[in-house]
């Protein structure tokens, strides 16, 4: 693999520091925890495998938790399918291994296939409220909506639904094409308790990462939000 610093060492000079300014930046700061998932998802949003790769090394080396990522990563799934969501799942391991991290973790299923329909359901309503209790009904693709990616993923222990909001308002943020999903899941986060100015930290902190146009994007769709 090229060494980045051995060949562009002017730009990595100011992309490190750049990065360095925005997670100590006063006001916008967030925990370690925090900010490794949020910019993992991101990434993984975008299609940055090599990024992904270098962050997560970063975040494995700072004892950021092996279950948060793992469960991100499979949540992920959801909003980039399969078949972008699989590249990362393999490094994600590859680089858990070479951490030293035991694969597999412990199940974190909560749900069967008798229940996982009602429980994703009650997730919904808990995120985004009464109107969504009789959603599923509404066509085939909701239904799916609410089994499989609310309750096969929203259910499973690891992450909280708040945690898993975020983790979804940065999926659809890193697209760059999602404007009324991200839209939804702005107001779905302010639901859970991931406020207006706690996603404008979310978005400085991944702003290296994901650049400036996607990032004003997330700015107008939370603005919209919050209205």
């Amino acid at each position: 693999m090229i060494d980045l610093i051995e060949y562009n060492s002017e730009y990595k000079k100011r992309l490190d520091r750049f990065i360095d300014e925005v997670k100590n930046e006063k006001g916008y700061t967030l925990t370690d925890d925090v900010r490794y998932l949020v910019i993992l998802a991101s990434l993984a949003g975008e299609g940055a495998d090599d990024a992904y790769e270098e962050v997560l090394d970063e975040a494995l080396k700072k004892k950021v938790s092996p279950v948060l990522i793992k469960e991100m990563i499979y949540q992920a799934t959801d909003y980039l399918g399969y078949g972008r969501a699989l590249p990362f799942i393999k490094i994600t391991d590859e680089t858990m291994i070479r951490n030293g991290v035991s694969l597999p973790l412990a199940s974190a299923e909560t749900t069967t296939e008798d229940d996982r329909l009602q429980a994703g359901v009650r997730a919904q309503v808990t995120i985004f409220g009464e109107h969504m209790r009789e959603a599923y009904k509404q066509s085939k693709i909701n239904e799916y909506l609410a089994a499989n990616c609310f309750g096969d993923y929203y259910t499973r222990k690891g992450l909280d639904l708040a945690k898993r909001e975020l983790i979804t308002f940065c999926f659809l943020m890193a697209q760059g094409d999602s404007k009324p999903q991200l839209i939804a899941h702005a107001r779905g986060n302010m639901n859970m308790g991931n406020d207006k100015e706690y996603l404008m930290r979310v978005v400085i902190q991944c702003l290296p990462y994901i650049g400036y146009p996607r990032s004003l994007n997330a700015i107008s769709c939370i603005e919209e939000a919050s209205q």
